[in-house]
């Protein structure tokens, strides 16, 4: 393989810069918290997947939130949450059902409720990363489609019973994307996120896979891949980060003894890609832009992670 060595160098400067901006928050340092003026301006996603919003939302009060469910409705609470991605629509079905479990989904009902919610201009997905939008389902609605979705995979199907027997991540991860309405990325993040809870223990580097916003990062950043797949280059990023953040003078912090993870290298291939926008404008791809300027959140979060990781 041939890096480029300068975006490749910024790789492991924006996972660092990135963390640190992350624990000077915690720490309740004052803004600006970071002298980049790239990071300052724009929103990116944290170096470890686990620490942004929407995961912190799961963990808190979809997966862990005092309520003892069974395993396959939380395995059915994952996919509805996931499949629009919105702590505000996850809000709004609570407030209308009272709880969510799969004895208690009723198709009608909720699609009632959500083209309710439409009607009145209320968005219901989250545009982080856009779910699938066929009507393979018949519906004209992207959310009727998910939901008869989650009907077929839950009620007629019973994949609650084959993601508990699975003994690997991408074991599982074929399981889903054998489903209309999800893709390689949508069914890699849903498996990561069943992997946070108590039902199902995978090791989570046996296996990833890159994501459109990754596979454009790792096109910036090597020059030419030789025989490696793009597996095997996040692959390569996950196993020599000690080597690199040290060789970078670059004094990564982690959280609690763990290492960027698979997803979390992926992951930053994607936010490289972003930055990449402002830094090298001259590394084209089929995105130019920057979307979203960073705006404060005016909620703090209080930072959970799955239990089994031992932080």
């Amino acid at each position: 393989m041939k890096k480029r060595q300068e975006v490749y160098d910024l790789y492991w400067y924006f996972a660092f810069e990135r963390q640190n901006i992350f624990w000077k928050k915690i720490n309740g340092a004052p803004a600006p918290w970071t002298d980049d003026p790239i990071l300052q301006k724009y929103k990116f996603c944290n170096s470890y997947r686990v620490n942004d919003r929407v995961s912190q939302y799961l963990l808190k009060n979809v997966i862990y939130n005092g309520t003892k469910y069974s395993d396959e409705d939380i395995l059915f609470r994952i996919l509805l949450f996931k499949l629009f991605n919105k702590e505000s629509t996850w809000e709004l079905l609570l407030n209308n059902f009272e709880d969510i479990t799969l004895k208690t989904f009723n198709i009608k009902k909720y699609s009632k409720f959500l083209e309710s919610a439409i009607s009145n201009n209320i968005k219901i997905y989250n545009d982080a990363y856009i779910s699938c939008a066929n009507k393979a389902f018949g519906y004209k609605r992207k959310h009727d489609n998910h939901l008869a979705l989650l009907n077929k995979m839950f009620n007629t199907d019973k994949i609650q019973n084959e993601i508990i027997k699975c003994k690997t991540m991408k074991e599982a991860f074929y399981i889903l994307k054998n489903y209309p309405l999800i893709g390689n990325f949508m069914a890699y993040q849903l498996v990561t996120d069943i992997n946070y809870s108590e039902v199902v223990n995978w090791q989570e580097n046996e296996f990833t896979i890159a994501g459109p916003g990754s596979l454009r990062g790792i096109k910036k950043c090597f020059i030419d891949k030789g025989k490696m797949s793009n597996e095997d280059i996040i692959r390569y990023m996950y196993e020599h980060q000690d080597e690199e953040f040290k060789r970078l003078n670059l004094p990564f912090k982690k959280i609690g003894n763990r290492k960027l993870q698979l997803i979390d290298c992926q992951n930053i291939f994607c936010e490289l890609d972003k930055y990449c926008r402002k830094a090298f404008p001259n590394l084209k791809s089929n995105r130019k832009k920057i979307k979203k300027k960073y705006i404060p959140k005016k909620n703090k979060i209080e930072y959970i992670y799955p239990p089994k990781w031992n932080i």
